[in-house]
């Protein structure tokens, strides 16, 4: 019996039934490029392409996974993600892109890829465009040298790319201009224009709430439970009941509650007095992107770039809480009166609040736990009277100083005083600019043959010696005026304590304001130190400075 040859088709292997997924990306960099680079047209041009280059009966395509708007720098992408993890389950064994670039930005990430996890999971890669990739019907197209080639070309695209994106950033923070995806709680993007902030009213009312709860005294944890029990949305929650498509890695945890974490958050950020700050973290480079913190002499703050919503006393009044250790009583949701103000006047430490038979008193906390210390101790209620008469006598310190101070800046000698020096500023200052002009225009003389070398630099120098005169001459006629007549009754300092001016009770808001330390020695005794202790010592200088100009008696700081 004759042998009976097979025949080419019969010796080739039958081709696998192949479960195609395609792969679409479409970055922000792509937005300019018009519709053919669209998510929709792309997944068109990949069907259109499948339909003309399989047989009917040897595919399906099982899915369409898709990145919108991200880089392809990395390989984190969820669709990328959710295509590679089907390659290797085996639920996909053909990928189809439209080009490298498409599926890469990173050459490294790439040629891994090609190289490696194609081949271990027995798939097929195919890339529509050029270079035309198919690593089933022709494995060495995958290894040829224009792919790397391609692959950097592609790599220094999002490098350069990623340069202009940050030079733009950089650009508009240093304006003010807000460029992140969504508005801080208690802001909304103006439709006009999306880098502007404007107040939501809503929202508004909320922070305003938050800061005068915990300058009243509340703990954040009880502000927390107060808009829980009213039933407000925290910040991400009402986020999304605005219809807003807000997301962060924790989302998933959120319960729309608010908690004392959230509080603190917006109690410490400046936005709210018209601050815009931004820049506190980014990324290490546009292949990782890992944020990694900016030390905060490196953020871009601006003021008044857009409404305030706490005036900057409020604001600067919260800051000063949370540097004091604000606990608030157990089961309850205020802070304690003199939490984080009382010490003991020895060993510095802070004192321990106690109550016996109804009694409240603090105590030293060394001497209570380790021995360490002597007794220290004081009633709440002694306390409370002494520190309020204290704040009383210093108010009326400084109602006096205010007085005096009224009676010097109406005097006939201060005022001539005050516009011969200013008249002697405006001149040091017109002359330093003028000198400034001609040592900047040296330059030019020099490079254009007016001048020889030498004669440059022999008049730069004579021009940097009389440039630094005259710098001194002007920074001492500005300390002269400001010692001379910057005071009145207007004064930061003066106003601060002067609202005081008919206190007959303490607040947590009150003590934070004006004292820094309560000291308490034993026996009982205390000392307090107050805030603008400087600044008190400045205005008593200028009474002191200024007495023949008025009847004004010796005044020295208090303590």
């Amino acid at each position: 019996m004759p042998r009976i040859r097979k025949t080419e088709s019969a010796r080739r292997p039958a081709e696998p039934f192949w479960k195609i997924g395609l792969y679409i990306r479409l970055s922000r960099e792509d937005e300019n490029e018009g519709d053919s680079e669209s998510v929709i047209n792309q997944e068109k041009i990949l069907r259109d392409f499948v339909a003309d280059y399989f047989e009917p009966g040897s595919y399906e395509i099982v899915g369409v996974f898709s990145d919108d708007g991200l880089s392809g720098t990395d390989t984190s992408r969820p669709g990328f993600k959710r295509i590679t993890d089907c390659i290797i389950s085996r639920e996909v064994n053909c990928m189809i892109v439209k080009s490298l670039a498409r599926g890469f930005r990173n050459l490294a990430d790439q040629q891994k890829f090609l190289e490696e996890f194609i081949p271990i999971n027995g798939a097929r890669f195919i890339c529509t465009g050029t270079p035309f990739i198919d690593t089933y019907r022709d494995p060495r197209s995958a290894g040829g040298l224009e792919i790397p080639i391609r692959g950097m070309f592609n790599e220094q695209f999002a490098a350069t790319t990623s340069e202009e994106i940050r030079k733009t950033f950089k650009m508009k923070r240093e304006r003010g201009e807000f460029i992140g995806a969504f508005a801080p709680y208690g802001y909304k993007k103006d439709p006009e224009n999306k880098n502007r902030l404007i107040v939501d009213e809503n929202a508004a009312e909320v922070v305003r709430c938050i800061f005068k709860w915990f300058i009243d005294g509340m703990s954040k944890r009880g502000i927390a439970q107060k808009l829980n029990l009213q039933g407000e949305p925290n910040p991400e929650d009402y986020k999304k009941k605005q219809g807003l498509k807000y997301q962060n890695p924790n989302s998933g945890k959120n319960d729309g509650l608010w908690s004392a974490c959230t509080v603190s958050r917006i109690l410490q950020n400046e936005v709210y007095v018209g601050t815009m700050v931004q820049g506190r973290n980014r990324v290490i480079s546009y292949k990782v992107h890992k944020q990694v913190a900016v030390p905060e002499n490196e953020w871009f703050r601006v003021p008044d770039a857009h409404e305030a919503i706490i005036d900057r006393k409020t604001f600067d009044k919260a800051q000063a809480l949370h540097r004091r250790d604000t606990r608030n009583a157990p089961e309850k949701s205020e802070v304690y009166l003199f939490s984080g103000l009382i010490r003991c006047a020895d060993c510095q430490k802070a004192m321990h609040r106690k109550t016996a038979k109804g009694i409240a008193y603090y105590s030293c906390r060394t001497y209570s736990d380790k021995k360490t210390c002597t007794k220290h101790t004081i009633r709440e209620d002694k306390l409370e009277s002494a520190v309020l008469a204290a704040l009383q006598v210093q108010i009326a310190l400084v109602d006096n100083l205010s007085a005096e101070i009224e009676k010097i800046a109406s005097a006939p000698s201060v005022n001539r005083e005050n516009k011969r020096l200013e008249i002697a500023l405006n001149q040091a200052e017109k002359q330093l600019k003028t000198l400034t002009d001609a040592s900047d225009s040296l330059y030019i003389d020099w490079k254009s043959g007016e001048i020889s070398a030498e004669e440059y630099r022999r008049l730069k120098a004579k021009l940097a010696e009389q440039i630094k005169k005259h710098t001194e001459n002007a920074a001492y006629l500005r300390e002269q005026i400001q010692k001379s007549g910057d005071l009145g009754a207007d004064d930061p300092y003066l106003t601060t304590f002067l609202k005081y001016r008919n206190i007959t009770s303490l607040n947590r808001g009150i003590l934070v304001e004006l004292v820094d330390a309560i000291w308490v020695h034993e026996g009982g005794e205390i000392t307090i130190n107050f805030n603008f202790a400087d600044e008190f010592q400045r205005v008593a200088e200028f009474v002191e400075n200024n007495k023949p100009l008025s009847a004004s008696k010796e005044f020295k700081p208090a303590v």
